[in-house]
């Protein structure tokens, strides 16, 4: 049995509330209700069960509910659970805000429909992102992701990733923009002659360049490698290189050189073939210095 009860059936004054409250001091409360099983219920056949309005600027909530479930809603033809932000977009606030504490998901969705998503996000301008993820890393998918649109990337080539030979004379190590070659295990080492067919390509992230995609991610094993390193094979990275015999000019074709870890311009064509890392996107006219180089022309 209620120990109160209100009702309001006049259509004609379609704002009445059954129960309405107003609270103006700082931590009083305008409507509470406290039971076993519900503590507040409303019943809207039209509009809102139950709403509350927070007039704070500085942190006060509409609603707040506290509980194994804090807030739950269920709709019985549209959205369970609805939120509406009107603040200008410098405040960087939210329609929703999901914060996981100690362990906990920040929003978590659950879909059983055939072909429906358990978190969906859509900009309606489309002059920004549906979903945004920020952090290391920004977003983690188990299972296929497909993609109907363009997939942009700002990186400048795709690398893959190959074990480190461990070696007592690195001088110049594995750096990013050091030509590698494979040693007898497979593994990477800095090159140290001339058109050496075992060369593998540039170790990418020299200079302003970074790699899009790197392929075959983890951990070093075998042949006593302690690291890997990405090298490029598709697209354009930064080069050691050395113009101490002949200048390296844009359009030069380029090889190992005795310089160790740099390239040189291939003037043999026949030492060459088998032994071409790249192209030159830029010169170099003497010493040594990073060339930009278009990687996986053959």
């Amino acid at each position: 049995m209620s120990t109160f009860r209100n009702e309001v059936n006049d259509p004609a004054v379609p704002d009445e509330s059954a129960i309405h409250g107003i609270a103006r001091g700082r931590d009083a409360i305008a409507v509470f209700g406290q039971g076993a099983a519900v503590g507040l219920r409303g019943d809207g056949s039209t509009w809102h069960g139950v709403a509350g309005i927070s007039t704070s600027t500085t942190g006060g909530a509409g609603v707040n509910g506290t509980g194994n479930v804090g807030v739950q809603g269920v709709g019985q033809t549209w959205i369970g659970v609805y939120g509406e932000t009107q603040a200008s977009p410098e405040a960087g606030s939210s329609g929703v805000l999901g914060e996981g504490k100690d362990g906990g998901d920040g929003v978590k969705g659950h879909a059983n429909g055939p072909g429906k998503a358990a978190v969906a996000g859509f900009h309606l301008s489309g002059r920004g992102p549906g979903i945004f993820g920020q952090g290391s890393p920004a977003g983690h998918f188990e299972g296929d992701v497909v993609v109907t649109g363009d997939l942009i990337l700002p990186g400048a080539d795709l690398a893959e990733q190959f074990d480190v030979a461990e070696r007592m004379d690195d001088s110049v190590g594995i750096d990013p923009g050091t030509v590698v070659v494979l040693d007898d295990g497979g593994a990477l080492a800095p090159c140290e002659r001339t058109y050496d067919t075992k060369v593998a390509g540039v170790v990418s992230g020299a200079g302003d360049r970074v790699p899009a995609l790197v392929l075959d991610r983890r951990e070093a094993q075998g042949n006593g490698a302690a690291q890997r390193g990405a090298v490029a094979v598709v697209g354009k990275v930064w080069c050691r290189a050395e113009a101490s015999v002949r200048p390296i000019r844009v359009g030069d074709l380029l090889t190992t050189s005795s310089v160790q870890g740099h390239a040189m311009a291939a003037t043999d064509r026949e030492s060459a073939f088998g032994a071409v890392l790249g192209k030159a996107l830029t010169p170099l006219t003497t010493g040594t210095g990073l060339v930009l180089t278009l990687v996986g022309i053959g």
